[in-house]
């Protein structure tokens, strides 16, 4: 079954069925003769032979540093609700926070026609990045990372920690912390300099041997916490870098002997799902992962569309979550 054959059992020429399907200029009865021949027969166009006329594929290439994290799926639902509405596809392409990864999805979505545009929801940046972002033919917006020159959703992740850190300091006096690698700007710098900063302007003092590296991870927060009762044993605070942290923290605190919060405040940022179930409950930073993945895909769909190239940048807000964990 092709158009040919849509056209003649419509009563059409070919080049009508051809406008109908490219939502060209169609008479109101035409239009109907050929609706009903279509559902009848069951007909699906053909998305490459539609690539070839219009130079579209509808797809849109998502690129994301691990797909069971719960703020990228927040992220991408949000993403999903906008590109849905619009007739886009969603091709995912998980990296495992693996940058090589990352780089080589730009290049092969940006190869052959593959995608119309690209979302990187983005861990950090090196020179392979820039320059495959340079070399891109396609438009691409960037979420929770902020880079010149390039449209951005990202978060106040240095505000977000010198707020959850302030109220932390209200009943602590050795406050440590647990964060990300510094390469990413956002989770692993920012947030570790709002740490710093508010206990600067507290004038608590801060000790290298308070503060420790993990990964994205409930183990590896553990173990970092763990490191952190050799190393600092007055600590009365663990600030972390992300919820998924903060939960190893608090599993390794109630291990050890140490009542939380009553000896020890855990503070976490993400607000995820687990927040408000584990004990006792997580103060957290709630980020608005779901709207940064809608006003990104809206972002993209702005630049699909003028093909402008005005970068644009959003920071978003946030909101301090205090629960059981802090005093």
């Amino acid at each position: 079954m092709d158009i040919t054959e849509i056209a003649r059992m419509a009563g059409v020429s070919r080049s009508t069925v051809s406008r109908y399907l490219n939502d060209g200029y169609v008479s109101t009865e035409k239009r109907e003769a050929i609706k009903r021949v279509i559902e009848e027969t069951g007909y699906t166009p053909s998305q490459q032979a539609k690539t070839l006329r219009t130079g579209k594929t509808d797809v849109i290439g998502v690129i994301l540093p691990k797909i069971n994290s719960a703020s990228v799926s927040r992220i991408v639902g949000g993403i999903t609700s906008v590109l849905n509405d619009r007739g886009y596809r969603l091709l995912l392409a998980n990296t495992n926070n693996n940058g090589s990864a990352e780089v080589d999805y730009l290049r092969l979505f940006s190869e052959g026609n593959e995608v119309d545009g690209i979302i990187l929801i983005a861990t950090y940046f090196d020179d392979a990045h820039l320059k495959a972002m340079a070399n891109l033919s396609v438009p691409i917006v960037i979420i929770d990372q902020e880079l010149g020159g390039y449209s951005c959703v990202y978060q106040d992740d240095y505000h977000a920690l010198l707020d959850l850190t302030q109220i932390v300091l209200r009943h602590a006096e050795h406050p440590a912390y647990v964060g990300v690698l510094e390469k990413d700007v956002s989770a692993g710098h920012n947030r570790r300099q709002g740490f710093l900063d508010a206990c600067a302007k507290a004038g608590v003092e801060v000790p290298e041997r308070a503060c420790e590296l993990a990964d994205f991870t409930v183990d590896s927060g553990y173990e970092a916490t763990e490191r952190l009762l050799d190393a600092y044993p007055e600590l009365d605070a663990v600030v972390c870098a992300t919820d998924s942290i903060a939960y190893g923290a608090m599993t390794c605190l109630h291990e050890f002997g140490h009542a939380v919060p009553d000896e020890v405040q855990v503070c976490g940022v993400g607000d995820s799902d687990l927040s408000q179930i584990v004990t006792p409950t997580l103060t957290t930073v709630h980020f608005f992962y779901w709207t940064s993945g809608t006003e990104a895909a809206r972002m993209l769909l702005e630049r699909i569309a003028d093909r402008t190239t005005v970068a644009r940048q959003l920071r978003m807000g946030y909101e301090v979550r205090v629960r059981n964990s802090t005093l």
